[in-house]
């Protein structure tokens, strides 16, 4: 597992061993970042469900403005610092000049911690455990929060035998990947894929 392009390409990934905690793929993450692109300078991005941090470690590399991960789990918490410190996004010199934050709180509790915050994001990337089946609580809930913009990108990883639904309030599936076994879902909000 290692980050793909940007800052801190090439740079190996620190993996839990033992545990429930199911890192995106290499392949996934490029399949990913090629419709998302080389340069995400100006973003914001959220990484929902942690983990390892592969995903938002990928869009900071790249020059997102501002990455936030969601993770309740302590042993995550610790390797998304791990892994930021490998790749050099944590550090006494660097703390002025990487605009990240990890939010230590359950899923659904953080719409409204975020909303507090004032956040709105370009790009939220949501990979629950396949077994806690969040997806439409998590897509629900993003539709009636305000924490996307008009052209946001909201992008589910799950597993391909798991349908998920065309819509979710104002949310509307847009384009679908599948990299083995796993699916990459798109949404972007219904108002914004009538105008174009």
């Amino acid at each position: 597992m290692r980050v793909i392009a940007g800052q801190a390409k090439g740079t190996k990934l620190i993996g839990l061993k033992n545990s429930n905690v199911r890192p995106t793929l290499d392949q996934v993450r490029e399949t990913l970042f090629n419709i998302l692109g080389h340069d995400l300078s100006g973003e914001y991005f959220l990484d929902w469900f942690g983990g390892s941090g592969a995903v938002g470690l990928e869009a900071l590399s790249r020059g997102a403005e501002k990455v936030v991960w969601v993770e309740n789990d302590r042993r995550s918490q610790d390797l998304i610092y791990a892994n930021l410190k490998k790749c050099r996004f944590l550090s006494n010199e660097a703390k002025s000049y990487y605009n990240w934050e990890l939010l230590k709180v359950d899923a659904l509790q953080a719409l409204p911690v975020l909303e507090t915050k004032a956040l709105r994001f370009d790009v939220v990337y949501i990979d629950p455990p396949f077994q806690d089946n969040l997806y439409d609580k998590c897509l629900v809930g993003l539709s009636r929060s305000q924490l996307l913009k008009k052209e946001s990108l909201v992008v589910v990883e799950h597993h391909k035998k798991n349908l998920l639904q065309k819509s979710y309030g104002q949310l509307l599936l847009c384009d679908q990947r599948f990299s083995g076994d796993t699916s990459l879902s798109f949404y972007e909000l219904k108002i914004y894929s009538m105008s174009k």
